[in-house]
């Protein structure tokens, strides 16, 4: 059931959205051309937020590990958006190797993986888990909330193939982002597809390189349809050599927030929009678990707490990333919303909404802890009604499914622009 989401369901008609359902033959006809010039990565989550003036990705996860937030209706779909990319990497495959993220060891995200296993053996695989741990070294029970269990089993290499003890696979699922570093067992595989690929992971991955990609792809897209690009992409900088913990670099920083904010005022300008803007920090690369920082003018970087910098700064000078911020109006009661949309191979197949308790329409508190509300995607993102109101859920939702396929768009030009062997794209 989908939730009453006071925005999603009853808020504000959006130009942008009449104009996604009005052209929906001419969107899903661009998508489908360009997938046949890129490889899209096996999956993604894509979290976005709308801010009733503009819909923009703002996070592309290569590495999701939230299957278990997936609403039940949605698990055909996944089964066949994975079946379509199993077939397209190894057409004969019977034997897939999970490799779950080392760090984790939170039940959710097991249950997250389970889920992820579950989806797959539907579409004929043999699914068994492996771990590149050093201190895995036998088979490991691990209890799931749900009282079941999953077994995860220590990596063997063997010459330049990887697998377990009797267990061979031709297919390797990576749910690891690598922020730790590429475990070598994985690297070097012969005749063996490793999906996503070690590049795809953090030693090699930057945000700025997927939000370069997006704003190509939303320049193009918005061409297309004759649209403000801005509408869907947020706007972006980067500082290369950032270091906040020693004031070295500050004032390069401030510099380029003040940039992006007068650059945002006047987009505010030219579409009537009365509240300020403000910018996103975070680093470049890495995992940054915790909530990224916001900035409303170039004072506040010059305040920044010691804790604060430390964060954005934790290994002395890198880049650091500014993104536009891009406020939320969806409320679920009184918390902020944020959709996020899981995505396999080219496919919508589910997603949820993050929900915080407090923090407001720019950013949520570092405070909040988070919590989902499951949507039915399966329906809603792939059969909008375009002679009903805009506003409709499945129309609203329908928006959110295209600008998760450009952003899985943009991840997929991103990858393979640095990809060690481009032969592996076509």
């Amino acid at each position: 059931m989908v939730p009453h989401l006071i925005t999603a369901l009853k808020g504000p008609l959006l130009d942008l959205e009449r104009r996604f359902l009005q052209a929906t033959p001419a969107i899903e006809r661009w998508l489908r051309m360009e997938w046949q010039e890129h490889t899209p990565p096996f999956y993604c989550s894509v979290g976005l937020r709308n801010a009733g003036f503009k819909l923009a990705p703002v996070e592309a996860d290569l590495f999701p590990g939230a299957f278990d937030q997936l609403s039940d209706s949605t698990l055909p779909l996944a089964v066949q958006a994975a079946m379509a990319a199993i077939e397209k990497y190894c057409p004969d495959a019977r034997n897939l190797l999970l490799v779950p993220d080392r760090r984790r060891r939170e039940p959710g995200y097991f249950a997250s993986i389970h889920r992820l296993a579950a989806i797959l053996r539907q579409t004929g695989l043999n699914v068994r888990f492996g771990s590149p741990d050093p201190a895995i070294v036998s088979p490991l029970r691990i209890a799931l909330p749900d009282g079941s269990a999953l077994l995860l089993e220590p990596l063997r290499r063997q010459g330049r193939r990887v697998g377990l003890t009797d267990f061979d696979p031709c297919s390797i699922l990576l749910n690891d982002d690598l922020a730790t570093g590429a475990p070598a067992v994985l690297a070097d595989l012969h005749e063996q597809v490793l999906l996503p690929p070690l590049h795809a992971g953090w030693p090699v991955r930057r945000r700025s390189q997927h939000a370069a990609a997006y704003r190509e792809v939303a320049k193009r897209f918005a061409k297309m349809l004759e649209i403000d690009p801005w509408l869907i992409s947020p706007q972006h900088g980067l500082c290369e050599r950032a270091d906040l913990t020693t004031r070295a670099g500050e004032d390069s920083v401030a510099g380029a927030v003040d940039s992006l904010l007068r650059q945002t005022r006047a987009k505010y300008r030219e579409y009537g929009i009365q509240s300020a803007p403000f910018v996103v920090l975070r680093p470049d690369a890495g995992d940054a678990p915790s909530l990224p920082l916001t900035v409303r003018d170039t004072g506040e970087v010059r305040r920044l707490p010691a804790r604060e910098r430390e964060r954005l700064s934790p290994d002395g000078p890198a880049p650091l990333l500014l993104q536009e911020g891009v406020p939320t109006v969806e409320t679920l009661g009184s918390a902020t919303a944020e959709p996020v949309v899981y995505l396999i191979d080219r496919y919508v197949v589910g997603g949820f909404y993050r929900v915080h308790g407090e923090g407001g329409a720019q950013a949520p508190s570092a405070a909040a802890e988070p919590h989902h509300v499951p949507l039915p995607f399966a329906t809603s993102c792939h059969l909008p009604d375009c002679d009903a109101d805009p506003d409709l859920a499945q129309n609203r939702f329908y928006a959110y499914g295209v600008v998760a396929r450009l952003a899985m768009l943009a991840a997929a030009i991103e990858l393979e622009k640095t990809d060690p062997d481009q032969s592996l794209y076509g």
